[in-house]
């Protein structure tokens, strides 16, 4: 465990679909339909009432995010966001991908929702390399905390041992682990 002011962060290995938090982050498509990797997890196990409410919210732009139910998940909301799609790291990946875990955090904020878990934005499919993508999304959750004292617990949530140990060797570089 880390701790950074007075939010608690986590990084642990495991399903991001049975983490006990107030939201969990969906790495999302634009369209908000469901897809493959953690998308379609979070799909498959939160249940038709997401993808109902995806629909009626009609998708959703890069870097931006969305809010839902967490329909059967242990979380009562999914935040569904838009990481970029990795080109050459000049087109403007950093910031967007950036605003997402930013965005995210504001509609936490916005619902009070005080635990929200984030599974590693745009390092699947889109290929974002993990070791740059790490850097981005501590920075954008650090930053939000410093700017807002919000929310009380972050978690990320990797799915492999080798994205754990990327993001949890990144947070000892930065943060203090208590």
């Amino acid at each position: 465990m880390y701790r950074y002011q007075d939010t608690e962060i986590n990084v642990v290995q495991g399903d991001i679909t049975k983490v006990k938090v107030e939201a969990i982050v969906n790495a999302a498509n634009n369209t908000l339909l469901g897809g493959g990797g953690v998308d379609g997890a979070i799909h498959r196990a939160g249940g038709r009432i997401i993808l109902e409410q995806c629909k009626k919210i009609g998708g959703c732009p890069t870097g931006e995010a969305r809010i839902t139910v967490g329909g059967n998940l242990p979380c009562k909301y999914v935040i569904h966001t838009v990481g970029p799609i990795y080109k050459d790291g000049k087109s403007g990946e950093e910031e967007l991908l950036y605003n997402a875990y930013y965005n995210s955090l504001k509609l936490a904020k916005e619902y009070n929702l005080d635990s929200v878990a984030f599974p590693s934005i745009s390092t699947g499919a889109y290929g974002y390399p993990i070791e740059k993508a790490v850097k981005v999304a501590v920075k954008a959750v650090l930053d939000f905390i410093e700017e807002e004292d919000f929310p009380r617990q972050v978690k990320f949530v990797l799915f492999s041992e080798r994205d754990f140990s990327i993001y949890d060797n990144y947070l000892k570089e930065v943060l203090k682990e208590n």
